[in-house]
């Protein structure tokens, strides 16, 4: 076999007519670079899409990840065009779209599922990791080397036996601000890098957190996905408030800020994991307000990521638990179902090819 990276193509195949597709005719903006799509999936590592989804790759276990690896996150960062960071079953991984290999960056908690990344939004050396079993790790020397971080999280938890970290996010508004939730064990805060942390989970309907946003708007208001709903916080977490939604369920996943500012906000909703139906909210008020965006077609289970970059945020992507992915090229207004389709899916990174300098 090659050493050198391979990779099995896999072209789409059955797509609609230029006439079927909502977003026949659109084009993506005429100054935005070359974009990477990549899709983590539980079972069959990382696809690459080099054409905003039309046809795919899956580099094989040659180019320095299994090739049954299960990837639960995907971290990008704007200074590091090309790279992606991958949260695996067997640690963190780096890949470079210019060598199309993955390296693995060795840690102390290989032998655990990396569930969450997240990297400092100055300094892309300084990386925070979320684990399952629950804990949290920052390197920051690019990922040289590790330490764990004192926090105290649950270990047990009657639903999924040992909780997880879903997710870690450093504040837009301060760095030195660290957000985290734990599946099934609240949220936590950190305003020191990490160094101390504090429990926040008062007002909260539910414990299982299953994404985190941090929305400006004068104020700042924080958000938080459960399995019973959207819950926000305009105390910096000291308090939450449970946010009903117009939907048939109240189940919620991931929440995120288009690329491009706080405005507009994605939330993915749906009747539970992996789900049978769902739907992508869409709010431009800061989320305050939601509406149903109207993914085409039938869902086959409940959203679960959403994906944009600043370099071009109105090329947005979502995908379902189980594979459906659907992309707009107008910021969230219209979408179109692609012809590719996965099994399950846990996570989604739009990375561009070229240098950003001045994005």
């Amino acid at each position: 076999m090659s050493s050198a990276p391979a990779a099995a193509s896999a072209a789409a195949s059955g797509a609609p007519t230029a006439a079927a597709r909502p977003d026949a005719g659109a084009e993506a903006p005429a100054d935005a670079p070359a974009f990477t799509l990549c899709v983590g999936t539980a079972g069959t590592s990382v696809w690459f899409s080099r054409d905003l989804g039309e046809t795919w790759d899956r580099p094989y276990s040659e180019s320095g990840l299994y090739l049954e690896s299960r990837v639960w996150a995907l971290a990008t960062h704007t200074a590091r065009p090309g790279e992606v960071l991958a949260g695996t079953d067997s640690g963190v991984y780096r890949w470079q779209e210019a060598e199309r290999r993955w390296t693995h960056l060795p840690s102390p908690f290989d032998a655990d599922c990396t569930w969450a990344l997240a990297r400092h939004p100055r300094d892309p050396a300084v990386i925070v990791a979320g684990t399952h079993p629950a804990a949290l790790w920052r390197t920051d020397d690019d990922g040289a080397s590790w330490r764990r971080l004192e926090v105290a999280l649950a270990e047990r938890c009657i639903f999924v036996g040992r909780p997880r970290v879903t997710q870690v996010l450093f504040d837009p508004t301060d760095a030195e601000t660290l957000w985290a939730g734990v599946e099934i064990d609240a949220v936590h805060r950190s305003r020191d890098g990490g160094a101390t942390w504090q429990r926040l989970d008062q007002g909260l309907l539910s414990g299982d957190i299953h994404g985190l946003a941090v929305v400006r708007n004068g104020a700042t208001t924080v958000f938080a996905t459960t399995n019973k709903g959207l819950h926000r916080s305009d105390d910096g977490g000291e308090t939450w408030r449970f946010q009903a939604l117009d939907s048939p369920w109240q189940y919620t996943r991931t929440i995120v800020a288009r690329a491009d500012g706080d405005d507009t906000l994605f939330l993915t909703n749906g009747n539970g994991p992996p789900g049978s139906t769902g739907r992508l909210l869409r709010s431009l008020d800061h989320g305050n307000t939601w509406h149903d965006v109207g993914l085409p077609g039938t869902l086959n289970s409940t959203p679960w990521c959403v994906a944009s970059h600043p370099a071009a945020p109105t090329i947005v992507f979502t995908v379902t638990n189980l594979g459906q992915l659907f992309r707009s090229l107008d910021g969230g207004t219209t979408w179109t179902k692609l012809a590719r389709e996965f099994g399950e899916v846990r996570s989604l990174a739009l990375l561009p090819q070229a240098s950003m300098a001045g994005a």
